[in-house]
């Protein structure tokens, strides 16, 4: 049973006529009447009564009517569906993104992406470089953005550098200013300063805490464990003093005094991955393209 076979029955059974029947979907109407006869051997029954000047359905053509019309019906819809999405004009996309990212960097892209394409849904799963990559690899995500280089090389992912952000120092302005007041912190003058640290497993803390080595000490703790609202928060509080991306404190410098860091000073690369043996959708490679070009 053919698609096309479908379309000409159920037009014979609205017109009644052979005749009318094709040209109503653009056919000859000895090839309709063949489809048709062909249509009949298939299911084994006649679909309709044949007199000169009376066409009528028989008791198969009477039962095979609504269901071809719902496949017909169907098929419209899955190709309607198909058409938006295709035209960016439904779907969805599914992006991880580091919780400092979700601060930083993304709302003013998916502002501008929703602008463009309000019938794409965001999903946004917040999560950890390695936590994203385990979703990434199991299909999960579309896209996600996270922390370059990975711990551990991935081959089934696809990675592009997105942007290197340079970190700055946090502070309480009621605190005496980090640096001895100088207007840039050194790493190393963080050594006797109580820092308010992220959870295990946040690069931030991964980074801040090498660089620190790097000088030569280990970092003291006031407060650790906590996400990045919580670790402005307490910051804000006067717990102690934070390191952080540039765009994370100047979307939340409020309550926040700013230090830039001395060169060479501390940064992040930040990476835009999916995986490699699946092209993300169409609506998720136009969000990669604006992130990429932003």
């Amino acid at each position: 049973m053919q698609f096309q076979q479908l379309q000409y029955f159920v037009a014979v059974a609205e017109t009644r006529h052979f005749t009318r029947a094709a040209e109503l979907v653009h056919v000859a109407q000895p090839s309709l009447s063949q489809q048709i006869k062909a249509l009949e051997r298939e299911l084994g029954a006649d679909l309709f009564q044949r007199a000169r000047g009376n066409i009528t359905l028989t008791d198969a053509g009477e039962a095979l009517l609504p269901l071809a019309r719902r496949i017909l019906a169907d098929t419209e819809t899955a190709r309607y569906e198909v058409q938006e999405l295709v035209g960016l004009r439904g779907g969805r996309v599914r992006l991880g993104a580091t919780p400092s990212l979700c601060t930083g960097l993304l709302p003013d892209v998916l502002r501008a992406f929703h602008d463009r394409y309000p019938g794409i849904r965001l999903l946004i799963e917040e999560g950890g470089s390695h936590d994203l990559v385990r979703e990434l690899a199991r299909g999960a995500l579309d896209l996600a953005l996270i922390v370059l280089p990975l711990p551990t090389a991935s081959p089934a992912l696809t990675t592009v550098e997105l942007l290197r952000e340079d970190l700055v120092v946090v502070s309480c302005p009621d605190a005496p200013r980090p640096g001895h007041g100088r207007r840039t912190v050194r790493i190393a003058d963080l050594e006797g300063e109580r820092l308010v640290m992220f959870r295990h497993g946040y690069d931030l803390r991964e980074l801040t805490v090498a660089a620190c080595r790097a000088e030569g000490f280990e970092p003291d703790f006031a407060v650790e464990g906590g996400e990045m609202d919580a670790v402005l928060g307490f910051v804000r509080a006067g717990l102690g003093v934070a390191v952080v991306p540039r765009m994370v404190a100047a979307r939340s410098a409020r309550g926040l005094r700013v230090t830039p860091l001395a060169r060479p000073g501390l940064y992040r690369t930040i990476g835009l991955a999916h995986r490699s043996d699946v092209a993300p959708p169409r609506a998720a490679r136009e969000l990669q393209r604006m992130l990429l070009e932003r």
